[in-house]
């Protein structure tokens, strides 16, 4: 059995973790504006509030900017939340950081899976159906190649030199 790798909050691990969230969570939202702009003629303002709606309800989505702005900082609290239970388990399990390709590749399966399929039906936006197959596969190629490999590779560079016990 592996034993847990000894951590601590160096300032390195912390840094990368940090890098990882901001990059996965920039490229996500990217993603999600430009997607929704070009598709739908979707206003990034607009993406933004449904985030927020997300924790406050339909009514975010007739709040103005301040509104928005907190959507942002939702999403990237969530970014930072699902890079850091990757650094735990990475932190944890060494072989996570040995091939951060599948793995990150996983892992971005797993964050598109739980997002979709568990927290947003359990937030306040509810279930969504009736999903376009070009979104569905892009927002899944996002997860995987912009989101979960930039935290695996990243948890690489935290946690690659270290070794067990």
């Amino acid at each position: 059995m592996q034993q847990p790798v000894s951590v601590g909050f160096s300032r390195s691990w912390l840094s990368w973790l940090c890098v990882a969230a901001l990059v996965a969570g920039t490229c996500d939202i990217a993603f999600a504006t430009e997607y929704s702009y070009a598709r739908a003629g979707v206003a990034p303002s607009r993406v933004l509030k449904f985030v927020a709606s997300g924790a406050l309800g339909p009514a975010a989505l007739q709040g103005g900017a301040g509104m928005a702005a907190l959507g942002l900082g939702f999403h990237y609290f969530n970014a930072f939340l699902i890079t850091a239970i990757f650094f735990a388990a990475a932190a944890w399990r060494p072989a996570l950081v040995r091939r951060p390709l599948p793995v990150g590749l996983l892992y971005g399966v797993v964050i598109y899976l739980v997002m979709n399929f568990v927290v947003i039906p359990l937030s306040r936006i509810g279930p969504r159906s009736g999903r376009a197959t070009l979104t569905v596969v892009s927002e899944l190629l996002v997860h995987m190649f912009l989101i979960g490999l930039p935290m695996a590779l990243a948890a690489r560079r935290a946690f690659g030199d270290r070794q067990p016990g």
